[in-house]
């Protein structure tokens, strides 16, 4: 299907002259189409005439100025040897004239016509081009989840021991089993479906799963649903997380939004989406953003298709709709995180006193119709306090010349580790830094990490 979508690729220069001569065509068909009527204008013959060299300045006037005046008129026919005789006569000039105006101002409607066409035209290619960039993500995120699908049928049999111990175990603690699947992606990965009169003891369930599966396990609350009930290897470190925000100043609603949620995989998602702009558009933006964010991959989709179709999606709209994306993914089981930037802020990393800056140069989503992310990742270390925020944070100091350094001093000279309080303490900070008026949507999400 994407394939019926496709666009042949050519080249910069090609493309253009391609462009112009579409266009041209546009206008020259709605030029034709207005001079109807205007047969007894003196001007008519030479201007119906679109295969001549009159017509060629015209339109190439109008692409140098997008408007055609009298005096760019009356140039071209003396340049193409088509004088307008007795403009000078009084007697005649007051009927050339009315002649001239009439022609220009069908002239100027065609053109203005002409080009709303052609803009919409180059939307539809556009959008076209954007399904296909989106199919072929669905199609290859389909292919995805059928090869994990594949790979978890023939991973089912090696637990089948496993899983007969565990329905006995249960059965005796009057927990009645309709079906359990084990999963191993690093983690194990449980789902246990109860029968419907079965007794919910999770920490019962917890205890056996343990037991036989030899590392401990945990209900996962967030991804039970009724009797399906969900477990998972517990994490190795524990996490505190602190946010503050607040809104630019004289604005009933903020232009960022914060996700904080955690995947099927047991994984965290923590994210910050900055909205072009402030107030209720920008607030749109930023929350379509992370709205996709949260759907893709809870459904299955990698992070490179989830990208690529919150961006092509952004752009398909007929709304100039731009958002940044700041995401980290946090793996407590194995104890790293991954950064995935889109136009975002750095991160900050802080251990003791030392901090460490993790930033990327791209361009928010929607503005341009490629892969446009950069993905980082580092190992989590005892103590990491990590840092995520959006500009309206970094841009409220203008004593810095680089206004990220602002950030990272101050987080070097914080003594208390308390998430709330850090985020707490630079959210007021910035504020300060433009006397106590927050010049911008403003957002911070602070992540502490220990051992578990």
């Amino acid at each position: 299907m994407a394939q019926d979508y496709e666009l042949k690729e050519t080249p910069q220069e090609l493309k253009i002259e391609e462009e112009k001569a579409k266009n041209k065509e546009t206008f020259i068909a709605e030029l034709l189409d207005n001079l109807t009527g205007y047969e007894q204008n003196l001007l008519y013959d030479d201007i119906s005439c679109v295969d001549g060299k009159i017509v060629d300045e015209i339109f190439n006037t109008l692409i140098d100025k997008q408007k055609i005046e009298r005096k760019d008129l009356l140039k071209i026919f003396q340049e193409c040897n088509s004088y307008i005789v007795g403009f000078d006569d009084k007697q005649i000039s007051a009927f050339l004239e009315e002649n001239i105006t009439q022609m220009l101002r069908v002239i100027n409607m065609s053109y203005k016509i002409s080009k709303s066409k052609f803009v919409w035209q180059k939307k539809l290619e556009e959008n076209k081009k954007n399904m296909q960039t989106q199919l072929n993500s669905v199609s290859k995120a389909i292919s995805n989840l059928a090869q994990d699908i594949e790979k978890e049928i023939s991973d089912e049999e090696k637990f089948d021991i496993e899983k007969r111990k565990i329905i006995e175990l249960l059965k005796q603690k009057s927990i009645q089993v309709e079906e359990i699947s084990i999963k191993r992606k690093d983690r194990f990965l449980v789902e246990i479906y109860l029968d419907i009169s079965s007794d919910k003891d999770t920490k019962t369930i917890e205890k056996i799963l343990t037991d036989i599966l030899g590392e401990k396990i945990v209900f996962n609350e967030e991804a039970s649903l009724g009797n399906r009930l969900n477990f998972l290897s517990d994490d190795k470190f524990a996490m505190a997380i602190g946010i503050a925000e607040t809104a630019k100043s004289k604005s009933s609603i903020s232009g960022d939004n914060i996700l904080n949620i955690r995947l099927k995989d047991g994984k965290y998602l923590v994210a910050i989406s900055d909205g072009m702009g402030s107030g209720k558009e920008a607030n749109i933006s930023s929350g379509q953003a992370l709205k996709m964010l949260e759907n893709l991959l809870l459904s299955g989709f990698d992070k490179d298709a989830t990208i690529e179709l919150i961006n092509t999606s952004l752009i398909s709209k007929n709304e100039e709709i731009f958002a940044t994306l700041d995401i980290a993914i946090i793996d407590l089981y194995k104890g790293n995180i991954e950064f995935i930037k889109v136009g975002a802020c750095p991160t900050y990393i802080k251990n003791g006193k030392k901090v460490q800056i993790l930033k990327a140069n791209t361009m928010p989503a929607g503005i341009i119709n490629h892969k446009n992310m950069q993905i980082m990742d580092k190992d989590i270390e005892q103590g990491d306090i990590m840092l995520m925020c959006s500009d309206g944070i970094l841009d409220s100091n203008i004593e810095y010349r680089n206004k990220e350094l602002w950030v990272k001093y101050i987080l070097e000279d914080i003594e208390t580790t308390n998430t709330k309080k850090i985020a707490d303490l630079i959210l007021n900070e910035a504020i300060d830094n433009n006397f106590g008026v927050a010049k911008d949507d403003m957002s911070l999400i602070v992540c502490k990490f220990l051992n578990g």
